[in-house]
């Protein structure tokens, strides 16, 4: 690749600067917030794609996607352009960058103080390089002993990526190592880089393969170095302050979509497994499923049907019913209904090349085309080969809703499974129609995925208008949050998967995406053993996403009830996340409205603490609960760092109060998961330990974590009906509360907002155990709150 040297200016606008580079490329450089600009160079001034579909400040982006020179969204503050010897300085109140001679960039942000402090740089030494014969595009910066990264996404190994190098190539990565295993299956090239003093946010807006290196690499001839480099495509970064790293993730949300606000019975446990959909009574095998329920007193909210469903001598269809196994899907899906369990389908973007409607559609032209002939491309897919629906090309957007909808919605399915949505289209020349501009495969891979969740959603939306949708995808890019909750795919039954796919669930959080969980007890490889999977289903409890899922090799099935010695164990941790459903719901609101994570790493909320920045296995469900998961087998005693917090914790069991900033072992029985609360934080409760049913939902209790000296605290709960769109109309609740702590009494006041009514009418208020203060809610001492 040629390196980017010399540049002129050109010219400069309300918006932007523009740089000749060269003599034939352009650097636009664009001043989108106080805090955040862009960086955009043009290859001989064009682009190799004129359009994005991850940048979404405003509203969704159009289905051709939105047109990558646009501004809109962005509240495109003033700033000051100043011309020196051989450099250049942009300027706003918080942010400036110098451009230098020969081509690099330097950037600077205003502490509290007002001062001018170096933020991030540019390698002198060749930091912008172009293949001069077409594609490959490469960033270099200098990287500084003081910086920690985050971010990427999905990926293995520790939550810190600081000395390691990274490859975005989605893959369908089977029984992946999640310490180890990269690439893995989604598009994220997003880093958070963390200084003492500061944090800021890159996000590399291209969506062809990548890698980034930070600090992995070293070379004599340059001072120490991060990369980031492009098989294809423009180099176009967002870099943008935080200052903390909470702000960071935050403004990434905002860059790039709101997370979908998804039914309460989202957040309920998941049933699936490959085994019942596989075998030749499948009906009867799912049928089962709702009795084994009711009979080991599992409370369940929706079960996955793997894709065995639409078989044909053992290989998969997309949109095909086998009839042998599934002969009555509606009275199928009545019967899971009725047991207040709704079910989501496998459905996957590639017709095997037997597939009984693979010659219509080819006849229609909705397949990506060979990048040399006139004929569909051909992959590897699910033991023989296939081609993929091209979701650039309205009509096949048109055929796959149709599908969704005769198929799927019509049959009393009630979500989409997005599964094997990686698109490995290793033709990069392979054509897409590109909404009538045609676009290489190479270009937009991960995009395909982003499109094919929003044509299942648009479907759901159209069946049911008067629902939220629930969707899931495996695969995607940045955006994706915008249309579905995620997982991390098919980890690999053992203790280290728990271990780093806690990691991996809290990496995607920081990086944008908040509704996330795993395959509890592990998808691949042989069953887990007893004590595992207790201990994964205790972690797995406390994600968004709560699924037990299993193609095990050793043709076992993981259920809760697999183990009878262990099952009340499992049972007393499903009841807890029921009991916890109305803080999760909170959670998810907060995501949705105010781009705040669900899972939080230990440092997020308490930076000042630098023990939290140490790899652990802990991690905060929202502000307010610390879970400490055991990952290591035969532990029945779990040491937990306790974040300084200014105020403490408790023990969420026994209601101990701890101080924060130290260490203590707390118990932890197989039955048991460590959990501790923020002192100063309100837990709404629910009694209902069976599926989500909002009219059915009659009590809540409050459980109050009281500071222990004066001082004042807040919390708020959301409820509404759990499916619908009344909130956008207020009929939804919004309480809000405060504790006032002194030395004799806690007083807790609420204040609402909406019109909603639930079920329950009163909400109980309770102390932990041995708190000799007096209760006095909104003025009277009571221990309830009427609504």
């Amino acid at each position: 690749m040629k390196t980017l040297k010399n540049w002129t200016l050109l010219k400069s606008d309300a918006n932007h600067v523009e740089l000749s580079v060269d003599g034939k490329h352009r650097l636009n450089l664009f001043v989108l917030e106080q805090g955040m600009f862009r960086v955009l160079i043009k290859r001989e001034n064009k682009l190799a794609l004129n359009r994005t579909w991850s940048i979404a400040p405003e509203n969704d982006v159009p289905w051709e996607g939105r047109d990558r020179e646009s501004l809109q969204g962005f509240a495109l503050p003033g700033f000051t352009v100043e011309e020196r010897d051989e450099t250049l300085c942009i300027s706003t109140d918080k942010l400036r960058v110098t451009v230098h001679q020969p081509l690099w960039l330097e950037w600077e942000y205003k502490n509290e103080n007002g001062e001018w402090q170096m933020l991030a740089s540019d390698r002198p030494t060749s930091a912008y390089l172009l293949n001069a014969h077409g594609d490959g595009v490469a960033h270099y910066q200098r990287r500084f002993k003081e910086e920690r990264y985050y971010g990427l996404g999905e990926k293995a190994g520790p939550l810190q990526r600081t000395g390691k190098r990274y490859e975005m190539r989605n893959l369908d990565a089977m029984g992946y190592n999640a310490e180890s295993t990269d690439p893995l299956y989604k598009h994220i090239p997003f880093t958070i880089t963390r200084r003492p003093d500061v944090s800021f946010g890159m996000f590399y807006d291209n969506l062809s393969s990548c890698w980034l290196d930070l600090g992995n690499e070293i070379d004599n001839y340059h001072l120490p170095y991060r990369r980031w480099q492009a098989e294809s495509g423009d180099v176009d970064y967002y870099l943008f302050l935080g200052p903390q790293v909470l702000d960071v993730t935050k403004a990434f949300v905002r860059l790039t979509g709101k997370t979908l606000f998804g039914p309460k019975w989202s957040l309920g446990y998941s049933g699936s497994t490959m085994h019942y959909t596989d075998a030749p009574d499948a009906q009867n095998q799912l049928m089962s499923f709702i009795k084994l329920c009711e009979e080991h007193a599992i409370p369940c909210d929706s079960f996955q049907l793997s894709s065995g469903y639409t078989s044909i001598n053992n290989k998969r269809y997309v949109f095909n019913w086998n009839y042998d196994k599934v002969p009555q899907p509606k009275v199928m899906s009545q019967a899971f209904h009725t047991a207040g369990i709704k079910l989501a389908a496998n459905i996957k973007p590639c017709l095997l090349q037997d597939h009984p409607r693979y010659q219509e559609v080819v006849e229609q032209g909705l397949f990506i085309k060979d990048s040399e002939q006139d004929s569909p491309e051909r992959s590897i897919f699910w033991d023989d080969e296939g081609s993929h629906l091209d979701f650039t090309n309205p009509a096949t957007v048109k055929w796959w809703q149709n599908g969704v909808t005769t198929q799927l919605l019509e049959m009393g399915i009630d979500s989409t499974w997005n599964d094997n949505n990686e698109y490995e289209v290793w033709d990069g020349e392979a054509r897409c129609y590109g909404f009538g501009e045609e676009i290489a495969i190479k270009n937009i891979r991960p995009v395909m995925p982003l499109l094919m969740m929003r044509a299942s959603l648009e479907a759901q939306q159209a069946f049911a208008p008067e629902k939220r949708p629930y969707l899931i995808s495996r695969s995607g890019c940045a955006g994706m949050q915008r249309y579905v909750q995620t997982w991390s795919g098919d980890n690999r039954t053992n203790w280290n998967t728990l271990r780093y796919n806690t990691r991996m669930g809290v990496g995607m959080s920081l990086s944008g995406l908040y509704n996330v969980g795993h395959d509890v007890g592990g998808f691949s490889g042989d069953k887990p053993d007893a004590e595992l999977f207790v201990r994964w289903v205790q972690n797995g409890v406390m994600h968004p996403r709560f699924t037990i899922h299993s193609w095990n090799d050793d043709q076992t099935v993981n259920e809760p009830w697999m183990y009878s010695s262990v099952t009340p164990a499992i049972r007393s941790a499903i009841e807890t996340r029921y009991r916890l459903l109305p803080y999760f719901y909170t959670l998810l609101w907060q995501a949705h409205a105010d781009d705040e994570p669900m899972l939080r790493s230990t440092f997020l909320d308490h930076e000042h603490d630098a023990k939290t920045f140490e790899e652990c296995d802990d991690f905060m469900l929202g502000r307010d609960l610390l879970v400490a998961s055991v990952v290591e087998e035969g532990q029945r005693e779990r040491e937990v760092w306790l974040p300084e917090n200014g105020a403490g914790w408790y023990d969420y069991y026994t209601g101990q109060w701890y101080s924060g900033g130290q260490s203590i072992v707390v118990d932890a029985p197989l039955e048991r998961l460590p959990l501790l609360v923020r002192a100063g934080a309100a837990l709404p409760h629910s009694a209902r330990i069976t599926h989500v049913d909002a009219k059915a939902d009659t009590m809540r209790e409050l459980k109050v974590y009281p500071l222990q000296g004066t001082g004042v605290s807040h919390g708020s709960l959301f409820e509404d009906d759990g499916e619908t769109w009344g909130y956008q109309q207020g009929n939804a609740l919004w309480l809000n509360w405060e504790i006032r702590c002194t030395a004799d009494e806690i007083h807790v006041n609420f204040t609402r907002k909406g019109d909603y009514q639930p079920a329950w009418k009163e909400m109980t208020l309770t102390l932990p155990a041995g708190e000799k203060r007096r209760l006095v809610v909104d003025g009277k001492v009571q221990d309830f709150w009427k609504i």
